[in-house]
């Protein structure tokens, strides 16, 4: 008995200790953990609303708009989601967006893909898997040409745009980055870089945030980065050690690294953002001056190369390995 009690009072400490850290988290204006992020979208004082993008030849796109609480207008970010479709933890990601002030906007890029033309809301994870797997990427190019249109278009918004993605998502924001000209940030979250061809026509700066313990994206990052700085165009990205890949929705894995390095590397996010979208832009009233973006829909292209040594594309330097 008293050896039951004894272990009682060990998985509840343990419990506490987890709750501690995920507050923690939550303190430190980060997106929520997974498990957390269907309570933080319900307690979420900010405006989030469902809205369908019209992406052109009848085609329909649903996306999650959240909206930032401030006075004046506010730079779009795009938020493309895991292999696992549009979820609940991408939904909190964009609100966490929101909180920064940006327009956060996450499109369903399986919209009319599921059974009775529906999306990821009404499949399970390993179905939307299937599902994305199997999109077309000069589609998912059209598809998020015209998120981008819609959202740049808000009456809030100011005519300057970004694009964030985690995972599948990663590797279509970075592929994004190559086919789209008006784009002016673009952020990747362990995803595989494109091509090396490729690389030649992007043209907004690039940030990388990678789990050090995620050899099959990280192989594909020192490549690019060597020849982006060939190319001098601006990328800088951290590779956090002991961190796995999803380190940004799976916070308590890792042994406490995913947690550790999703803290160094969502503030390292929002700058990046900030400087890049919100710089040097008018924010008057009025839209008749603003000049928009001209969504091109090429196709998208992405493909694995392989490895070796960290660089910082910017800087010219070695890319810090945190610790």
């Amino acid at each position: 008995m008293k050896r039951k009690v004894t272990l009682l009072l060990a998985l509840a400490s343990a419990l506490v200790l987890m709750a501690a850290a995920a507050a923690s988290a939550q303190s430190a204006g980060l997106p929520p953990a997974e498990g957390a992020a269907k309570a933080r979208l319900d307690s979420s004082p900010r405006h989030g609303e469902w809205v369908t993008v019209d992406a052109g030849s009848g085609d329909k796109v649903d996306a999650f708009v959240v909206y930032p609480e401030r006075p004046d207008r506010a730079p779009v970010v795009i938020v493309i989601h895991e292999i696992f479709g549009l979820s609940d933890w991408v939904r909190s990601v964009a609100d966490q967006l929101a909180a920064e002030g940006f327009i956060a906007i996450a499109p369903d890029l399986i919209s009319g893909k599921a059974p009775g033309g529906k999306g990821s809301r009404a499949v399970s994870a390993d179905d939307a898997r299937a599902l994305v797997s199997e999109l077309d990427p000069a589609e998912v190019t059209r598809r998020l040409n015209a998120v981008a249109a819609y959202a740049t278009a808000l009456p809030a918004a100011l005519p300057r745009y970004g694009v964030i993605g985690f995972c599948w998502g990663g590797t279509a924001s970075f592929a994004y980055a190559t086919q789209q000209p008006g784009l002016a940030a673009d952020v990747v979250f362990y995803g595989t870089a494109p091509s090396k061809d490729a690389l030649a026509r992007i043209t907004a700066p690039v940030l990388g945030q990678f789990g050090g313990s995620d050899a099959r994206v990280d192989t594909t990052i020192p490549p690019a980065a060597a020849e982006m700085k060939r190319l001098g165009k601006p990328f800088t990205y951290t590779m956090y050690p002991g961190a796995g890949h999803a380190f940004a929705r799976a916070q308590d894995g890792m042994n406490g690294a995913n947690l550790k390095a999703i803290q160094q590397a969502w503030p390292q996010t929002i700058q990046f953002l900030k400087t890049n979208l919100e710089s040097g832009v008018s924010r008057g009233t009025t839209r008749q001056d603003d000049t928009h973006a001209v969504l091109t829909a090429f196709a998208m292209r992405c493909v694995c190369d392989s490895p070796e040594g960290a660089v910082d594309t910017t800087s010219g330097g070695p890319v810090a390995l945190l610790h």
